[in-house]
């Protein structure tokens, strides 16, 4: 495991299925502090973190706005009278609606601080607005949740897109990253290895959902998620049913499939 003496981790008490052990925060610095993804608006998590960062706290990043990231950036943010960046999604649904940013990120925006370098990486897939954060001094980069820790990460149209999402995996393989600090679960000391399994995880339920779609001809989404994901719990088939959506999206942009009102057929252009 590799020690970091820039960023700490501080995970919030909101486990479940989405979230698993909890939603992780992060202080960067040691004299002059970012905080990363507040997490949700929990009084205890809140208080963990202003005692932590001290007068050293000085502003909050997001990666992006879904309800167990973001919500305690405001209430922080307005004890502390500290600055609030992230961006806003392009669709509403799931967001937290209290998010009201400072300042926006650009695409590979970089902040020189008194003990920290970091650049911001637009990383659309997951979520219109997410952005990972590349620690220069360390080779950190903290995914939220564009990376995972123990699970795949779900993509939920209309605000998530596959296409995207795997092209901002290929992305980050342009930085030297010693280890991948995910927004749940544990560090990844293995970077370029666990994003090389990811696309080409992606990539193999794609060739799947294209392989059912031939056999069946035609199927809708309740259909097909029982022989794409007949390897996932039954329980998670309505939480499947998200990233087999986006996958479908994709292919029909690719004119492999086509949509003809709640059924999805195999394209014979293709």
């Amino acid at each position: 495991m590799i020690k970091d003496s820039i960023v700490r981790k501080i995970t919030a008490p909101n486990p479940g299925v989405f979230t698993g052990d909890g939603t992780n925060s992060y202080l960067v610095g040691v004299n002059d502090i970012t905080l990363v993804d507040p997490g949700p608006a929990i009084s205890d998590h809140i208080n963990n973190l202003i005692n932590l960062g001290g007068n050293k706290l000085n502003r909050i990043f997001v990666t992006h706005t879904h309800n167990d990231h973001s919500p305690a950036a405001k209430i922080i943010a307005d004890k502390l009278k500290i600055p609030v960046y992230g961006n806003y999604a392009k669709f509403s649904n799931y967001q937290d609606t209290s998010f009201k940013p400072d300042f926006s990120f650009d695409d590979k925006m970089e902040f020189d601080f008194e003990d920290s370098n970091i650049v911001a990486i637009h990383t659309p897939g997951h979520a219109s607005n997410h952005f990972c954060f590349y620690i220069k001094q360390s080779g950190c980069l903290i995914t939220g949740d564009h990376i995972m820790s123990g699970s795949t990460v779900v993509i939920g149209p209309p605000d998530g897109n596959m296409h995207e999402y795997i092209q901002s995996l290929k992305k980050l393989k342009e930085y030297k990253i010693k280890y991948i600090a995910p927004g749940h679960g544990s560090n990844i000391d293995q970077p370029n290895e666990a994003i090389d399994w990811i696309i080409n995880h992606r990539l193999k339920r794609e060739e799947k959902v294209l392989d059912k779609i031939t056999q069946l001809k035609h199927a809708n989404l309740d259909r097909l998620v029982k022989s794409v994901y007949d390897d996932v719990d039954v329980a998670l088939h309505p939480i499947a049913k998200a990233s087999l959506e986006a996958h479908l999206i994709k292919l029909e942009l690719e004119k492999k499939v086509l949509k003809n009102k709640d059924e999805w057929i195999y394209s014979e252009e293709s």
